[in-house]
């Protein structure tokens, strides 16, 4: 490169183009439903913690799996708020860097999780007698912390060489937050070997979890039909279609933004799945997998009822 060329210190989010009304509104919007979903899934953290009747191994990975969406939200909507009220919408390099790392980091572990989580239900309905044998708190335990290491250990990759590529050209990154097919269009040097890490790890992460968890509920499927009464077929598949549920919108969404070609017209339409995944996955993830959940609606009765008993109401003891 030229010694006179300058090199970008910091980028332009372009986010949403909209006016100061709208921006105004969807500010008040998009907080409220951070709110909800960090005070959502810390309350399932917290019930799955202190109850001991989900000290189990499919909870154990939903613990996970909050602690990851509050990470996952809190990595990319803090900024995207201030940038509503602001116009001002800068980002310096390092924490562009630092963002794009966090983001595929927590994405990565979380296609990890979902796909141990398929393997502890196919494990419980395939293999019930030999459940607390095989999904030991050893095995979870490996389990849970090797997702978490593949999923940081692949996002390094991606920050190394994000690293290595010179940006001296356009600042403006046309996206909610630092998104590295975003950031990668500014670079002023070949990114053919960034683009083909992204496919190489999208497959990984993506198209081979997806597969094994379709391989798993196909044996789910069959040793549900095997289940001789109605009741039992029914209890069995409640324990699966939350997950299976959670795997579609993640999974789904992930493939049209990663695996589906890019191209120009497509790029104001990629900012709705990634404000999804950002912030309406994480809020939905409790819902689906765990408020709806009677084992969990009993522990929150349960920890309810401790709290009264701990702060009596005046005038009530009788």
């Amino acid at each position: 490169m030229g010694v006179n060329q300058s090199w970008v210190t910091e980028f332009v989010l372009v986010g949403f183009q909209l006016s100061a009304e709208m921006e105004v509104l969807l500010f008040w919007i998009f907080s409220l439903l951070y709110i909800f979903s960090l005070l959502a899934n810390g309350m399932i953290l917290g019930l799955i913690c202190l109850d001991h009747s989900l000290h189990t191994p499919m909870y154990f990975f939903l613990s996970h799996l909050a602690v990851i969406d509050m990470s996952y939200a809190s990595n990319n909507v803090p900024k995207m708020l201030a940038n509503l009220m602001n116009k001002k919408r800068t980002i310096s390099f390092v924490p562009c860097i630092m963002q794009t790392f966090l983001y595929f980091a927590f994405a990565d572990t979380e296609c990890l999780i979902l796909m141990v989580m398929s393997y502890d239900r196919y494990v419980a309905i395939c293999h019930p007698l030999q459940y607390t044998v095989i999904m030991s708190w050893r095995v979870c335990t490996i389990l849970a912390l090797t997702s978490w290491s593949c999923g940081f250990a692949l996002s390094l990759v991606h920050a190394i060489l994000l690293l290595r590529l010179p940006f001296c050209g356009p600042r403006d990154v046309n996206h909610l937050f630092c998104e590295i097919l975003s950031v990668l269009k500014l670079a002023c040097a070949d990114t053919w070997v960034n683009q083909v890490v992204i496919f190489t790890t999208c497959v990984f992460v993506l198209v081979g979890p997806l597969c094994l968890m379709l391989v798993s509920y196909m044996h789910i499927l069959g040793a549900i039909l095997k289940i001789q009464t109605k009741e039992g077929r029914i209890k069995a598949l409640s324990t699966c279609s939350s997950h299976l549920c959670g795997v579609g919108l993640f999974f789904g969404i992930a493939m049209v933004v990663y695996i589906v070609p890019d191209s120009n017209q497509r790029e104001e339409q990629e900012k709705m799945p990634s404000l999804f995944h950002s912030l309406f996955n994480p809020m939905l993830n409790p819902l689906i997998y765990s408020l709806r959940n009677a084992q969990v609606k009993g522990a929150l009765h349960r920890a309810l009822q401790r709290t009264r008993s701990m702060n009596p109401v005046p005038g009530l003891n009788f």
